[in-house]
């Protein structure tokens, strides 16, 4: 059970005994479900880039321009990540030029839309502040008043996903 709770480990004890309470009474799946009853569908690369347009348009108009948004299969099998944000840089003559990418991992293609926003607001906030600081967090909570709660069930998502797999699967009207 503790390898399973790895994605809570820094939150307070409390709320651990309470996932640990949801897992063993097999309420976990419920809860979710109660809190976000259909996945989105952001389904295709292109509707990802306009949906991550469109926040960085709303909220972080005079950051970098982002080249590329794609769901990315190995994401979390190879670095332990929800979404990255990636820099690459290229000579072009006697200039450097940096393109930013954003990379979401394939298993919230399944999740719920406030979960997709988390993971792109957490994104779009490392084009202004690369390290996860006050300044970070605080740019996270003007982009979504409710970041942190959504962080919390997008970890509680992931524990689900390892215990039982689809959230949606099963639960399909």
């Amino acid at each position: 059970m503790t390898k399973i709770l790895q994605a809570i480990n820094h939150y307070p004890a409390h709320i651990k005994e309470q996932v640990e309470s949801l897992i063993e009474n097999d309420k976990l799946g419920a809860y979710l479900l109660n809190r976000y009853p259909k996945p989105h569908t952001i389904n295709s690369e292109r509707a990802l880039y306009d949906y991550v347009q469109d926040y960085k348009k709303r909220y972080i108009k005079q950051s970098s321009p982002i080249s590329k948004v794609s769901y990315d299969a190995k994401l979390q099998l190879v670095k332990h990540a929800l979404g990255t944000h990636t820099y690459v840089s290229r000579v072009q003559g006697n200039k450097l030029k940096a393109k930013q990418e954003i990379r979401i991992a394939t298993l919230f293609k399944q999740a719920p839309q406030a979960m997709l926003d988390m993971i792109v607001v957490h994104e779009l906030a490392h084009l202004k502040e690369k390290d996860h600081n006050k300044a970070f967090y605080k740019l996270c909570c003007y982009m979504l008043p409710e970041y942190h709660q959504l962080e919390l069930d997008t970890r509680l998502f992931l524990i689900y996903q390892a215990i039982k797999g689809n959230l949606y699967e099963s639960n399909e009207t």
